[in-house]
């Protein structure tokens, strides 16, 4: 019994050192899923162009090679305003009809306008813009009070605002002739010494997004701006050049010289032939037969004249011989002439520029009937052949240029036009000279846009001596001392329009810009005169004048 228990703990023991069986179980079939992985699609290229943005950067924009949305959240790149000085800058104007008075408003003027005040020098006008201009504008300014701006589709804004005389704030690129552009605190866009850092009424638009695409630097291109100064009447003879003797032969320029200077193309219309046998001057002097010591071309270089008109009544005066001494005298300071020459073919011959990319021609006539033109053979002021002007300007026409013709024509004083000038003056404006000036006139004529052109019937003296002029009932008159300056404006092949610089004549020789009364007196008067305006009788303080004791006739 004893050898059987022993014999069943050994079994025990022997059993629990055996290692015990491992069972693996089955493992379960692995399930490989059959359905198809869709990769990410980007969305497509598209650009949002926001509705602030002015038609001509909208226009650019529609260029490019990217679908447009409507919808900002499914745009890749987006055209919008930004804060930045950054993509392109577009320069706005403020515009008034061209018969407008006020000159220049303050940016605080502006932005009360803006607010709803009613004191302002804006006071009385409605501010009007397209759509987009007042979204951008309302974006950097806020929302406009009720009333104070008013949308109008771009394409009838000039007529609205003629209409109603309302002002607007427009793109740079929309300016036009019948616009006045006025600065805002000191600064014009259609200025030379514009200075945008100055300037108010500035947006920047940038493009955000994947795609790069080239915006222009700006809507203003100095590069591409032209200005032109035309003047009236130069005659340095008489009281002028007695004046010159006493007091320098620069003397007549220095007050608006600057006005000259400044112009890339500054016009002169020196009626009288330079002589080295001119007699010394006398105020005195009451016989008409002209003529200029050849010392007094000094004050043509001062003022920075680049072109001189040959039309005048006393080019002839003096005979042949100073005729073409004249001629010399400009051939060796290569200054260009026009509207007289040599013969009749150099009389009629226009002269072309080409000034910071802007081609511009220059063409005149005499229109006296009674007055000597030259000839094959004899030298002298061109004649006013109307058909071969037309088919000349016509010519230069196709070529590009934007033909400026001028005329010297009968006289008269009072603001004209009078005898055929409209009948010379709508001729060339309708073959398609842009603008049409009158360099004859002592008393300064009207204005008026007809067509596509801008015609000034007489601008005035510029450096003459009437300081007078007797009517032949006994009346004596001082209008003749008024002055017309008008400094045209080109840009990148179009007609802008123009600026009347104002100017009262002194010292029976040296014009000076007009005070502020009497500029606005003299806007007035000639907007009234030329159909524009109402006129509002200003009265005008007299200005203290020191004058060079000199009598004239």
């Amino acid at each position: 019994m004893k050898k059987n228990f022993i014999a069943i703990v050994l079994i025990l023991i022997l059993a629990a050192c055996t290692p015990t069986e491992v069972i693996t179980p089955t493992p379960l079939p692995i399930l490989v899923s059959t359905a198809t992985l869709v990769p990410h699609t980007p969305m497509p290229e598209a650009l949002w162009i926001s509705p602030t943005v002015p038609d001509g950067l909208l226009a650019i924009a529609k260029t490019w090679d990217i679908s447009i949305t409507n919808i900002s959240e499914l745009a890749t790149n987006k055209l919008d305003i930004v804060e930045t000085e950054s993509g392109s800058l577009w320069i706005y104007a403020l515009v008034a009809p061209f018969p407008t008075i006020t000159d220049d408003v303050t940016k605080d003027d502006l932005l009360s306008t803006w607010s709803g005040s009613s004191s302002t020098p804006i006071t009385g006008h409605a501010i009007l813009m397209a759509e987009s201009s007042l979204r951008a504008f309302t974006a950097i300014w806020g929302e406009p009070a009720s009333g104070a701006v008013r949308v109008v589709p771009s394409n009838v804004l000039i007529d609205t605002a003629w209409s109603e005389s309302a002002w607007a704030i427009i793109p740079f690129e929309d300016i036009q002739p019948k616009w006045k552009v006025l600065s805002v605190d000191g600064q014009s866009p259609i200025h030379k010494n514009f200075d945008a850092n100055l300037y108010p009424l500035k947006i920047n638009f940038d493009l955000s997004g994947s795609t790069s695409f080239a915006l222009p630097k700006s809507n203003r291109d100095e590069s591409k701006l032209t200005t032109v100064v035309l003047t009236g009447v130069t005659a340095l003879v008489r009281a002028t050049a007695v004046t010159m003797e006493l007091k320098g032969v620069t003397y007549p320029g220095s007050l608006v010289g600057d006005w000259l200077r400044e112009a890339d193309i500054a016009h002169i219309s020196n009626e009288v032939p330079f002589d080295k046998d001119c007699p010394p001057p006398n105020s005195s002097y009451t016989n008409l037969i002209l003529c200029s010591d050849p010392k007094y071309f000094e004050l043509l270089t001062d003022v920075g004249t680049d072109i001189v008109e040959l039309t005048g009544d006393h080019f002839a005066d003096r005979g042949t011989n100073a005729m073409l001494a004249t001629l010399e005298i400009y051939k060796q300071d290569n200054l260009p002439y026009y509207g007289g020459g040599a013969n009749a073919r150099e009389a009629r011959q226009p002269v072309l520029m080409e000034v910071n990319g802007n081609k511009i021609a220059f063409m005149g006539c005499n229109g006296k009937l009674k007055y000597a033109k030259a000839t094959d053979v004899v030298p002298g002021a061109a004649d006013c052949d109307y058909d071969f002007f037309t088919n000349q300007i016509e010519d230069l026409k196709a070529q590009g240029y934007m033909v400026i013709f001028t005329f010297q024509h009968e006289e008269c004083y009072f603001a004209g036009p009078c005898y055929t000038h409209e009948d010379g003056f709508h001729k060339v404006a309708y073959a398609g000279a842009v603008v049409v000036s009158g360099s004859q006139a002592h008393y300064p004529h009207i204005m008026e846009f007809r067509g596509d052109s801008f015609i000034h019937y007489g601008l005035g003296n510029l450096f003459f001596d009437q300081m007078k002029y007797t009517l032949p009932d006994g009346t004596v008159i001082d209008e003749t001392r008024r002055e017309f300056l008008d400094r045209h404006v080109f840009y990148d092949g179009r007609y802008l329009g123009m600026e009347l610089l104002t100017a009262m004549l002194e010292d029976y020789s040296r014009p000076r810009p007009m005070t502020q009364p009497e500029r606005n007196a003299f806007l007035s008067e000639y907007f009234n005169l030329s159909g524009w305006i109402p006129v509002s009788p200003t009265p005008i303080p007299q200005p203290t004048v020191t004058l060079t004791p000199i009598v004239l006739p």
